[in-house]
């Protein structure tokens, strides 16, 4: 029997304090777009953990819809990683997307007692097992700390050895490059769905600041309607959803597992995304 792409959402929730106002709106609107999920950010440092584990169980309880909670370990010891899983149990949140996280300190990882995302997926495997369904984060541009495209593949193949259940792309822009990726991917031996992490380009500061911390390489293309229309917001928007809607529409006709989209809360764009997806292949779902 044949199974449909999966069609997915990333969200963030406020930090610390600020209100969840906007991030319910947000989600109310997403969530009539009928995604298969929704993943929550866990924010620089863990800074939003508490609203990471509530929106997630908004999502999971009263939405109906699939939650999944990101979660980072880099300078989390085992006892509080531990009060985080039952948190999350405790709200029913079965999904985790297991991390690293960013290092405050990059040169000193002596006093973390994760120190890569592998190492987390291991502890919640041995200390949860049967809990949750761990999710992993694959780089089809690479690592931005990793050695090699080589050696980041084989990171890759030891998180997925530890049991991992599905793999999530950074996002990229060139999806001949992924293709190429994921046959490298295959040829290890890793056989989990891989969804594709796809990020509309609304801003020529937001794309920066994206590709530099995941290390995306932006192609030619992409490069050339960013500069066209830097200093017009609304020609820029139109630009980066028609491009992503084409990204999409490619990367269904080629077999991908699914569609992961980074919404970054915009709603508007994620609507206009998806109308030209289901308009283009006159279904309601990618069927």
């Amino acid at each position: 029997m044949e199974t449909r792409p999966s069609y997915t959402f990333e969200i963030f929730p406020p930090k610390y304090n600020q209100s969840k106002a906007s991030t319910y709106a947000a989600i109310d609107g997403l969530a009539a777009l009928n995604p298969d999920l929704i993943s929550v950010t866990y924010g620089a440092g863990g800074s939003s953990r508490d609203n990471t584990i509530e929106i997630s169980s908004a999502i999971q309880n009263k939405y109906k819809i699939q939650g999944v909670a990101h979660l980072t370990c880099v300078d989390s010891s085992r006892e509080n990683i531990l009060k985080i899983l039952d948190e999350l149990k405790a709200n029913n949140i079965k999904n985790i997307l297991a991390l690293r996280g960013d290092l405050k300190d990059p040169n000193d990882l002596s006093k973390c007692d994760f120190h890569y995302a592998a190492e987390l997926i291991k502890f919640i495997n041995q200390e949860r097992p049967d809990d949750f369904k761990i999710l992993a984060a694959g780089y089809p541009d690479k690592h931005p700390e990793a050695a090699s495209l080589e050696q980041d593949l084989k990171n890759l193949k030891a998180k997925c050895d530890l049991g991992v259940s599905e793999i999530i792309t950074q996002l990229f822009f060139d999806n001949d490059e992924f293709f190429k990726w994921l046959d490298k991917v295959r040829a290890l031996g890793i056989n989990q769905p891989v969804v594709a992490g796809i990020m509309p380009v609304t801003s020529a500061s937001q794309l920066e600041r994206m590709a530099s911390m995941c290390g995306a390489v932006i192609p030619e293309r992409v490069k050339r309607f960013v500069e066209a229309y830097k200093n017009n917001s609304w020609a820029l928007k139109d630009a980066g959803v028609t491009y992503a809607s084409e990204q999409i529409l490619d990367l269904l006709a080629r077999g991908v597992d699914g569609i992961h989209l980074y919404t970054m809360n915009q709603v508007d764009i994620t609507r206009r995304i998806d109308e030209n997806i289901r308009s283009a292949l006159y279904c309601k779902r990618f069927k």
